[in-house]
C-alpha cells in the first residue's frame, strides 16, 4: 500500500525477516488504551512482562490529523502484542527498560494504567510503573 507504510525505527535487537514482519503488523495487537479500560472494568490492572519492543514510524496518507507518527509495540513474555501511540507511556516504559537492561537481564513486570492529566482537564494519560 503506497498510502500506508511502517518502518521500524528502534528495537531491542537485530531482527530476522520474520520478526520484522511480526513487529510491523499491529492488526493483532491489543491497544493498550482499550486493555487498560477493560482491566479497570474488571477491577484489575494491566500487568505484563515485556520481553521485546519496537518503535514504529507510521506514514498514513489517509490520516486526518497527522500523516506521520509513531506507534510503540511491546511484546509480552506470553507472545501477546500491545500497541500505543502514547508518548507518556513510552517515556516511562523506556526509562524502566533501559535501566533494567543496563543493570541486569532479569525479567520484570510493569503495571500499565491511566492517570488524570494536569494539563487537560477531564483527560487521562497512559503511563506505567515497574512492580
Amino acid at each position: 500500500m503506497e498510502n500506508y507504510s511502517v518502518k521500524i525505527a528502534e528495537t531491542t535487537h537485530d531482527l530476522t525477516a520474520r520478526e520484522k514482519i511480526l513487529m510491523k503488523d499491529t492488526t493483532n495487537a491489543h491497544k493498550i488504551d482499550d486493555a487498560v479500560d477493560e482491566c479497570k472494568e474488571l477491577g484489575t490492572t494491566l500487568i505484563i512482562t515485556p520481553v521485546d519492543y519496537a518503535v514504529l514510524n507510521i506514514h498514513n496518507e489517509k490520516s486526518k490529523d497527522r500523516k506521520d507518527y509513531n506507534n510503540y509495540l511491546i511484546i509480552a513474555d506470553d507472545g501477546t502484542k500491545y500497541v500505543t501511540g502514547s508518548p507518556s507511556f513510552w517515556s516511562s516504559f523506556k526509562e524502566i527498560w533501559d535501566e533494567m537492561k543496563e543493570e541486569s537481564d532479569e525479567p520484570f513486570q510493569i503495571e500499565i494504567y491511566k492517570q488524570p492529566s494536569k494539563n487537560y482537564n477531564g483527560k487521562d494519560f497512559i503511563t506505567c510503573s515497574i512492580i
